[in-house]
This record gives C-alpha cells, sequence and structure tokens, in this order.
C-alpha cells in the first residue's frame, strides 16, 4: 500500500493510512480504535457540534436535565457529513467520481463532502424527499436524480449508474466507512459530556445508531428511536436478523429504507437496549416543542429521538441523565419569507 507523505519515515502511520492498511468490510472492523483514527482524518472537514443544556420542565414534563447533541448544525444540516468525509477522505475515488442514493440527508453530505474535495457528485433521490434537501443537493453542485417513490427505488437506480460509470458508491449507512464517520458523534458526546446514563438515538438504516454504539461498547444505555410507520430495526429485533419493514410515515425521507444495515445490526444487537416506536403525532409535536421552547428547526427525523421524551414513550427514572441526539435540520417547516 502507498502511505501518504507524513507516513514516510515516521515511526508510526497516519490515522489515514491505519485505517486504509485494513479492508473494511466486517462488523469488527467498527470498533473504538477505527473511529477515533477516522475521527482524526475528518475533523478538519466537520464541525465539533454543541450541546444544550436543558430540563425537562421546559416542555410540560417534571423537571428532569436532559442534554441536547446539536448535531443538527453539522455541516448541509445533518450528521451525515462524517460519514461521507469518511468515504471520500478514506477510500479510492476513481475519475467518474461518486454516486450516492438518499432520501436526502445522504445525498446532501455527499454533494458537501464533494464540491469540498473537488470530486463529481450524481444524488439518487426518491419523489418523497423534501424540497429543502433536493435543493442543498443542487447547490453543493451535484448531479441531482429523482428515481422512483422510495429510498429502495433510488438505491436500484444508483446502482444501474454504478455499473454504468464505474463511480464510486456511498452507501447511506451500510458500508464500514459510513459508520466510522457517524460513529464520531459519540467520540464528541462522550468527551463533552461524560456522565450521561442514557442516549436516545433516531434510527433509518442504523449507521448513526450502529457508529454510535460501537464507540460506546454498552458503557451508556443506547435507545433506539424509530417512527412507527417505519419501523426497521424493531422489525430486526423481533425476526433476529434485519428485514423488510414498512417504509413510509412523516419522517419517511430520512428514517424509512426497507430494512436495516447488515454492518450495523451485529453491533445494534450486542450494545443497543430496546427500540422505542414513536407516532408521527408525536414527532410533529416535538419539532414544534424544539423550536418553541429552544429555537431549534428539526427536520422530522432530527425530532424523533425527542418525541420519544415528550410523548411519554420513554420515562426516565428518577435521577436518571439523559441525552438526546437531534440530527437534522433539513426542513422547510420555518418560512422566513412570510
Amino acid at each position: 500500500m502507498e502511505h501518504c507523505a507524513e507516513c514516510i519515515g515516521a515511526a508510526t502511520t497516519s490515522p489515514q493510512c491505519a485505517i486504509k492498511d485494513g479492508i473494511m468490510t466486517a462488523t469488527s472492523d467498527i470498533n473504538r480504535e477505527r473511529i477515533a483514527a477516522t475521527e482524526a482524518v475528518i475533523r478538519p472537514h466537520i464541525r465539533r457540534t454543541p450541546l444544550v443544556q436543558a430540563d425537562l420542565a421546559d416542555f410540560g414534563l417534571p423537571a428532569a436535565p436532559i442534554t441536547l447533541k446539536l448535531e443538527l448544525l453539522q455541516h448541509s444540516g445533518s450528521f451525515k457529513a462524517r460519514g461521507a468525509f469518511a468515504n471520500l477522505l478514506l477510500r479510492q475515488v476513481p475519475q467518474a467520481g461518486v454516486v450516492a442514493a438518499s432520501g436526502g440527508n445522504h445525498g446532501a453530505a455527499v454533494a458537501y463532502a464533494a464540491q469540498r474535495l473537488g470530486i463529481p457528485a450524481t444524488i439518487f433521490v426518491p419523489d418523497i424527499t423534501s424540497p429543502a434537501k433536493a435543493e442543498r443537493i443542487r447547490g453543493y453542485g451535484a448531479k441531482l436524480v429523482i428515481a422512483g417513490n422510495r429510498y429502495a427505488d433510488a438505491l436500484a437506480a444508483s446502482e444501474a449508474h454504478l455499473a454504468e460509470t464505474g463511480a464510486l458508491a456511498v452507501h447511506a449507512y451500510d458500508q464500514a466507512e459510513t459508520l466510522l464517520g457517524q460513529g464520531s458523534v459519540g467520540l464528541e458526546l462522550e468527551q463533552d459530556a461524560p456522565g450521561i446514563d442514557t442516549l436516545l438515538v433516531a434510527v433509518g438504516g442504523g449507521g448513526l445508531i450502529g457508529g454510535i454504539a460501537a464507540w460506546y461498547e454498552g458503557r451508556t444505555r443506547i435507545v433506539a428511536i424509530e417512527p412507527e410507520q417505519s419501523p426497521t430495526l424493531h422489525a430486526a429485533f423481533a425476526a433476529g436478523a434485519p428485514v423488510d419493514a414498512p417504509a413510509g410515515g412523516l419522517a419517511a425521507d430520512s428514517l424509512a429504507p426497507r430494512r436495516v444495515g447488515e454492518l450495523m445490526f451485529p453491533i445494534a444487537r450486542a450494545h443497543v437496549e430496546r427500540v422505542v416506536l414513536v407516532s408521527d403525532d408525536a414527532i410533529r409535536q416535538a419539532q414544534a416543542a424544539l423550536w418553541s421552547s429552544l429555537r431549534l428547526v428539526a427536520e422530522p427525523g432530527g425530532a424523533a429521538a425527542f418525541a420519544a421524551l415528550l410523548s411519554g414513550r420513554y420515562r426516565p427514572s428518577a435521577g436518571e441523565r439523559i441525552a438526546v441526539l437531534v440530527c437534522g435540520a433539513n426542513t422547510t417547516a420555518v418560512n422566513f419569507d412570510s
């Protein structure tokens, strides 16, 4: 393998070369050491997102402190930028550039990372993708292709494009580099809020919760939150393996792939305590509450984890230190033209 310039003659390899030395295709490759190495590589390109300390009494619930990790402030409007940069920096990108299928956020993140790194990008999205996300993708200079009405349709179209062009496929969640990049959220959170007992994380394909759970390795309770109409991890836990699940509801453009990823599932089975399902109404109420009390603009998928608390689907015990990941803000819910 050809190492980067900073490694030549050095006693140790750089984080980037340390990762490239191994072909990451197995769940065992997604661990704390590789997440830390990946974080060092992507650090110049991503934001270290802040925490907000609040009280559940601000939302009409019994008083208790809560920590919100504001990943909605990440580049491109969601945590997805972490995995996008990890893929583009740690894998060999051909002249044809990169291709991705997305409900919107992953596509925007890949488009953003590709623009910053000078790489051509083609993004396939279903027609349920929100206008805000489609506009972001176009704004970052990527070629946007509408394909079908669900993520699975866009994925199939992207695979056909891949076969024709030889572009590098950047999977939204079932790719080791994607999980390693998303795992850097856990690294930051543990450094900035080391005392939390429980972390609530929204789930779609599982790249985010898989990476975070791989970082914590059971040292913090991880609870998955899913919409009732797209219970991918819930169905996988019931079946003992990733299986097809319904893919609908308010957050379908970010939390409704057909099934969770194969790479994340063993991690989730080992380190995710349980799955909590929330209704679309609860997600809407969580969006409204985050805006009303904290002036945070969260998209439906970004508010889903908080919806579990607000609706009572997750009830913290006395003294439990709770953190919630607010993971995306690509929405037109707040209209400044009016």
